[in-house]
């Protein structure tokens, strides 16, 4: 951080503090306040708090609070001036982690700190409508009540609480992330299922495809299949009016979690296909190139190396020109297709360059939403060293995959991670993989 992201951070401290009508002293009696009530400690008078809330706030050489002040602002700024919780996008609490960032914290400690008071806070129905953000909550309690009352403000707050679990994907264990979606998959299944007035129809069924989508991601990483096939079903239904690229996203996620969930190809491959289908007959290239590259790896691993090129190149010619402008549920780039290049030559093809791919697509994939491809990609890339006869470099490379794995518990690069151990069987005995062995029962075992 710069001093100039410093100084924003001091700033946005002491917005926050003036838009509740505080003074120095009147946050520090409100942090003590909220110490007591949490029975957290606060060893030191309300002028040395005043003094610390002055050092946070000063322009000139800002100071980053404690992790224990941290505590208790983020306690303080999880309710709204009101007195009801908030947590989501555009919230107090939100804008205190964001001048947090800015004072240098790390990621790391965000998101404990987000973890810890989420769990303390959000209990029973007006928790869970406060990670919707300020306002959508009330909103959605109305329109629960009265389906007419739903309006496009209503859709919007929806679909940024959708965003905003999708942008933590690779960021926050998925059990965290299923609580951040909740509300929205439960308010939106409910409207549906209500006299919704006709003009905003559309836009509902859109934000619930993409929650209900995301959630049986979500409900397939924490291993719960059952969960995962009845909220692709309801995505599928609710994409049903919508134009077809809508239904191509909802079979590709789909397809990925059947792969990983069902033995061999076939069944994956029949939602593939639909999703080429749909995706064919829609206007949205970046969404059609992420079919063919999703049909390019079935093939593949069918080994058929023919049709895995010819929808490579398919790919390739909608990808390529078309990033600009896509919707982010199509958030698919060249060099996530890369990685499926990669996969073609690993199963069909040259592992060196397999190799080379996958080092290509990991490096550039650097964003806290591509985490997990990442991890998944250079899982692949271990095996396709292992494969070159070098299992010293593709173990070292599995070592980097746990710890990911064990930092998200995604499913899918631990699966990847497990057959790329077996690939290490010709040498069991020796020592490199003996302390992979260790590192995965440790992991297991945390």
């Amino acid at each position: 951080m710069n001093a100039r992201d410093t100084s924003v951070g001091a700033r946005t401290l002491k917005r926050l503090r003036k838009s509740r009508g505080w003074s120095l002293a009147g946050l520090s009696h409100s942090l003590a306040n909220v110490a007591s009530q949490r029975g957290i400690s606060l060893p030191v008078p309300i002028t040395s708090v005043q003094r610390s809330v002055a050092r946070w706030e000063c322009a000139a050489s800002p100071v980053r609070p404690s992790h224990h002040y941290q505590l208790l602002l983020a306690h303080l700024y999880a309710r709204n001036a009101s007195g009801t919780l908030s947590l989501g996008p555009g919230s107090d609490f939100s804008e205190l982690l964001t001048a947090l960032a800015h004072h240098g914290e790390s990621d790391h400690q965000l998101s404990e700190l987000r973890s810890l008071v989420t769990r303390s806070v959000t209990t029973g129905n007006e928790g869970l409508l406060a990670l919707l953000g300020p306002h959508v909550g009330t909103t959605v309690t109305s329109a629960l009540e009265n389906p007419a009352r739903i309006d496009a403000t209503l859709l919007h707050g929806l679909h940024a609480a959708v965003e905003n679990a999708n942008r933590q994907v690779g960021s926050l264990p998925f059990a965290r992330l299923q609580l951040l979606l909740f509300p929205v998959v439960e308010t939106c299944q409910r409207l549906l299922g209500s006299e919704v007035p006709t003009p905003l129809l559309p836009g509902l069924r859109t934000v619930a495809s993409q929650a209900l989508t995301l959630a049986g991601r979500i409900a397939f990483e924490t291993y719960d299949d059952g969960a995962s096939g009845s909220l692709y079903a309801a995505a599928t239904e609710a994409a049903e009016p919508l134009p077809s690229w809508h239904r191509a996203v909802v079979h590709m996620s789909h397809a990925l979690v059947v792969l990983y969930s069902t033995p061999g190809t076939d069944a994956a491959r029949v939602l593939v296909e639909a999703a080429v289908r749909g995706a064919r007959t829609g206007d949205n290239p970046a969404v059609r190139g992420r079919a063919h590259a999703l049909h390019s790896e079935i093939a593949a691993r069918s080994g058929d190396r023919r049709q895995a090129l010819s929808a490579l190149s398919l790919a390739r010619y909608d990808i390529d020109g078309t990033q600009e402008g896509n919707p982010p549920s199509s958030g698919f780039s060249s060099y996530h297709l890369r990685g499926f290049e990669g996969l073609c030559d690993l199963h069909t093809g040259d592992a060196s360059t397999a190799d080379t791919h996958f080092a290509e697509a990991a490096a550039a994939l650097t964003r806290p939403r591509d985490r997990l491809q990442r991890a998944i990609i250079t899982t692949d890339q271990a095996l396709a060293r292992i494969r070159l006869g070098d299992p010293v470099s593709g173990t070292a490379l599995l070592h980097t995959c746990a710890d990911e794995v064990a930092a998200m518990g995604g499913r899918v690069p631990a699966l990847r991670l497990r057959r790329a151990r077996h690939a290490l069987r010709p040498w069991h005995s020796e020592r490199f993989v003996a302390e992979l062995d260790d590192h995965l029962l440790t992991m297991q075992q945390g």
